[in-house]
């Protein structure tokens, strides 16, 4: 299998963190046509209330979910459920209950934090509407917890997800992980965040794990400069990739002026 690269297009980042950050559901839409003609098929979007707080609630996914499927049908769309959003597991399992009554606007794939209480219930509750499923794993802890519980079924990813700052160490946390994680029957994702993703998305590509970039994981290109946003950083991205990981770094393209567009997003 080709590793992929999935885009990560908001996150948690608050309104003003950028000033091409996608929020609404029409701006979640433009970004992932965005990256879809530069050859990505996953995105990662956390759908938004109208004050720009993160939401679960079956309208606001399902208006994000219906606004990028009209643009890019064939796009493959993860929402995540975490605590910080809903801190009680069984109200965040019940709002995911209620996206079954979303239709053509239900997610394709559900991201679910293995550290987070009731992560197992949201997956069976994620199971049974046919939504597939993105485990996260943030430490070597986290992959012990995963062995003890076994792979729930309906797995479609193991996102492997360092939170260190720093380049160095962050690449050797991934490793950790990666480890501790050994041989497992589905595709592996691997990502830095901030000051380190772009060493970690150097370091999936150089042993062939899936990697994704984005808005979320990163705000500046890999020289430094401020990024124009989600295309762009996938561009950076798609070059490193190209070129097998590290030694990109000294022939990846200048990146291009940011035109800091003056949108509602």
């Amino acid at each position: 299998m080709v590793p992929e690269l999935q885009g990560s297009l908001n996150g948690t980042r608050p309104v003003g963190a950028h000033p091409n950050l996608p929020l609404t559901p029409w701006a979640l839409a433009q970004d992932a046509l965005a990256v879809a003609r530069l050859g990505v098929r996953s995105v990662h979007v956390h759908p938004r209330c109208g004050d720009g707080d993160e939401s679960i609630d079956p309208h606001h996914v399902g208006d994000v979910v219906d606004a990028i499927r009209s643009v890019v049908p064939a796009m493959e769309i993860c929402v995540p459920t975490c605590r910080w959003i809903q801190p009680c597991p069984t109200q965040r399992a019940q709002m995911v209950a209620a996206w079954g009554r979303l239709g053509r606007a239900k997610p394709d794939t559900i991201a679910v934090n293995v550290h987070e209480d009731g992560w197992l219930d949201i997956c069976q509750t994620a199971c049974q509407l046919g939504i597939g499923l993105e485990l996260g794993l943030w430490t070597p802890g986290d992959v012990v917890r995963l062995r003890q519980a076994g792979l729930p079924r309906g797995v479609v990813r193991v996102v492997a997800e360092t939170t260190v700052g720093d380049p160095e160490i962050a690449v050797e946390e991934a490793g950790r992980i990666l480890k501790a994680l050994g041989r497992v029957p589905v595709p592996v994702l691997l990502h830095g965040e901030d000051a380190s993703a772009w060493a970690v998305l150097e370091y999936a590509t150089l042993q062939g794990y899936h990697a994704r970039i984005g808005l979320e994981d990163v705000l500046t290109n890999p020289d430094g400069s401020p990024t124009d946003g989600n295309a762009e950083l996938v561009r950076h991205a798609n070059w490193i990739r190209a070129r097998g990981g590290p030694k990109a770094a000294h022939d990846r393209p200048k990146s291009t002026p940011s035109r800091r567009l003056a949108r509602l997003r």
